[in-house]
């Protein structure tokens, strides 16, 4: 079987995956018609310049504007529902078997939404999506670095009744450059003190001593990017000898010049220096990719082989924030499906 075949249908797991970057350019277009959203293009062809980011995005900064509209139409139950069933749909078909969506709940509160409607649309959606397509998901709880550091205990607090029943964690992402991560620390002490799984998006486009004060401050046991982390012994020595994961994400790290090209990138080192990484998307629609593509860029850009990517995806099982005994489930459903494909 070729390798495009091949990477079609082996098994996959996401971690670090956003729903607001994710949504399908028709859709988002369709919504923004319907809410009478003023919009200077409407083919789709060439509104999709205004959702997904070119060649010559030039930082983190415009990158993130590619949400704004987005966020617009993502303001009502009914669309917030529609948004996760359909994103799950979309994973299903590329036969991905869990993954870990991640939202701010309060980006979708502008237009009056409660915090406990948000998630309550969310997890209502993947619940359906789970009925209808076989795709297993839970949610992760996102504070905002450039919100107040009350807003993100607030973001702990409320979601505390929904764990267990469908959220499993919270993080920090955002304007890492501008906002370090200890501005939050409080939140994620009450996070872990209630039971949250935390990641942090650290060392993605700032300073490596995020990744350092992540681990050590904000109790993550899994870091977003963590691309800067090579550059700083003491970063690099703390995610080996603490197990941490890295949720990576190669294109969407080219395109936010977290690295300025792909070679360039430290996953290879970082793989074969026994760091537990992972491969990830970060924005379907953003960063117009998949995981496929990213398996791709694996295998062509820094020479994996099937069964390294098998490691990567057996990785993302281990450090996922399923439980135990999830976990040993999903890790017995990839084995089989790698095996039938004879990889071993």
């Amino acid at each position: 079987m070729e390798e495009g075949r091949v990477l079609d249908k082996i098994p996959k797991v996401e971690l670090h995956y956003h729903v607001d970057g994710s949504v399908r350019p028709e859709t988002i277009l369709e919504l923004a018609l319907k809410e009478n959203v003023k919009l200077l293009e409407t083919e789709l062809s060439k509104f999709k310049a205004y959702v997904q980011v070119s060649e010559e995005c030039t930082s983190l900064k415009e990158y993130l504007q590619k949400f704004d509209l987005t966020l617009v139409i993502m303001q009502r139950e009914e669309n917030i529902k529609r948004i996760v069933i359909e994103l799950l749909e979309d994973l299903a078909s590329q036969n991905v078997k869990y993954v870990e969506l991640r939202c701010s709940p309060y980006l979708f509160m502008k237009g009056g939404l409660s915090f406990e409607q948000v998630v309550e649309s969310i997890l209502s959606g993947m619940m359906e999506g789970k009925q209808k397509f076989n795709i297993k998901s839970n949610l992760i709880l996102i504070c905002m670095r450039h919100h107040s550091p009350e807003e993100s205990v607030e973001v702990v607090k409320k979601g505390k009744k929904y764990i267990g029943k469908g959220v499993v964690a919270v993080d920090l992402a955002g304007n890492e450059a501008d906002f370090p991560p200890e501005l939050h620390k409080e939140a994620f002490k009450l996070a872990k003190e209630y039971g949250y799984h935390i990641t942090v998006h650290a060392g993605e486009v700032a300073a490596p001593k995020n990744v350092i004060t992540a681990i050590k401050d904000l109790y993550a046991e899994r870091i977003g990017h963590g691309v800067y982390a090579e550059k700083d012994e003491e970063a690099y020595r703390l995610i080996r000898e603490c197990g941490t994961a890295v949720e990576v994400c190669l294109t969407s790290n080219v395109q936010t010049h977290a690295v300025e090209a792909m070679e360039m990138h430290p996953i290879k080192s970082y793989f074969e220096k026994g760091i537990k990484v992972t491969i990830n998307t970060d924005n379907t629609t953003v960063s117009n990719t998949n995981l496929k593509k990213e398996y791709e860029i694996l295998i062509n850009e820094f020479g994996f082989s099937m069964k390294d990517i098998k490691a990567v995806i057996m990785n993302a099982v281990d450090a996922s924030f399923l439980s135990e005994e999830e976990k040993k489930q999903l890790a017995a459903e990839v084995e089989k499906e790698f095996k039938l494909l004879n990889i071993q």
